[in-house]
């Protein structure tokens, strides 16, 4: 048996990959809300710490318990076509172009008052590089 991935054709009936069940997003909200948790408690703040984890824990249930809404399936992968392929597309250049803007005005505004620019330097170097390798793979592959 190949260790290569079947194309979809090819598999078994019935049989999905894992990251696309309607369980993984929801146990990541909660997963992501403990170590957001413990990372307040270690800084000395648990209730912030606990506020942050029931904010996240109830955005996972929302997405588990939401039903067969179309909205809910493509956020939380189980109902994922061609269609939220390109609206999840969308909406990640959309909060790309958001941070990375945030990063571009943080370091005017750090390097206006007189400081070094940190962290938004290496922000936006990671932003940069990052970008300049994704048009490498894209125009390698096609």
């Amino acid at each position: 048996m190949s260790s290569e991935r079947q194309p979809e054709a090819q598999r078994p009936s019935g049989h999905r990959d894992w990251w696309t069940t309607k369980w993984v997003v929801p146990v990541f909200s909660v997963l992501l809300g403990l170590v957001e948790w413990v990372a307040f408690a270690v800084g000395g703040d648990a209730r912030a710490g606990a506020i942050g984890f029931f904010i996240t824990a109830a955005f996972g249930a929302l997405l588990l318990l939401g039903g067969r809404s179309e909205s809910i399936r493509g956020m939380r992968g189980d109902g994922r076509d061609e269609r939220w392929a390109m609206i999840d597309l969308r909406a990640t250049a959309l909060a790309g172009f958001a941070v990375i803007a945030a990063v571009i005005v943080g370091f005017i505004v750090e390097v206006g008052h007189g400081r070094s620019g940190q962290p938004y330097v290496w922000l936006g170097a990671l932003a940069g590089v990052t970008y300049l390798i994704g048009l490498l793979i894209g125009r390698w592959r096609t």
